[in-house]
């Protein structure tokens, strides 16, 4: 019998990006430890191409990586994948993929799971917004906030586009704006906070 809720409260961390991606994606693994509770999901805009991060990924950390697939458990030091043409949903402690809601245009895949971590998770939620295109995540941050999260953008002039970032920061929603690099340290920062309450 699995007791899923019980320990299903550590931090989750949503990292949305597209264009340029990637290269955040590989500076802030580099620096996170492997061991440091928490949870990290990279919620890319893929909407055709099948999606290669759990491929190239696991070169730049020891944590596993996943490509996420239906009720594939949450779990703590591991990187989650968000799979092509799939909204991203979580609910009791697992991952839920639906069909994309928004097939056309830009999509809002960072929008939807943001949106479903906060209300859905009992842990620490932090929102990451790196390089892409257009605005994806922006109008989720206010529901992240709301629900005692910390929200993070990617300094515009790290990212190879800024124009996500951009959106985030014009939310008025963004705790913090900060290079990849110190996007990590303030995880790290976070992370043990955390454990901090809860030992």
């Amino acid at each position: 019998m699995k007791t899923k809720t019980s320990a299903k409260n550590f931090p989750v961390v949503c990292v949305g990006g597209s264009a340029g991606g990637l290269d955040a994606y590989t500076r802030l693994l580099k620096h996170l430890p492997v061991d440091m509770g928490v949870a990290i999901v990279v919620v890319n805009h893929l909407r055709t191409v099948a999606t290669m991060l759990h491929e190239i990924l696991p070169h730049y950390t020891e944590m596993p990586v996943e490509l996420i697939t239906e009720k594939l458990d949450l779990q703590p030091n591991h990187v989650f994948i968000i799979p092509e043409k799939r909204d991203l949903h979580v609910l009791d402690g697992e991952f839920r993929l639906k069909p994309i809601s928004k097939p056309h245009g830009w999509p809002d895949v960072i929008t939807v799971f943001l949106r479903s971590l906060s209300i859905n998770w009992d842990g620490k939620l932090v929102a990451v917004i790196v390089s892409g295109f257009d605005g994806d995540g922006a109008a989720a941050l206010s529901s992240i906030k709301e629900a005692g999260g910390i929200t993070i953008a990617q300094k515009p002039d790290t990212a190879e586009q800024p124009d996500m970032p951009e959106s985030a920061i014009a939310s008025g929603c963004i705790d913090y704006i900060l290079s990849p690099e110190e996007i990590a340290k303030e995880i790290v920062r976070i992370a043990h906070e955390e454990e901090g309450r809860t030992i």
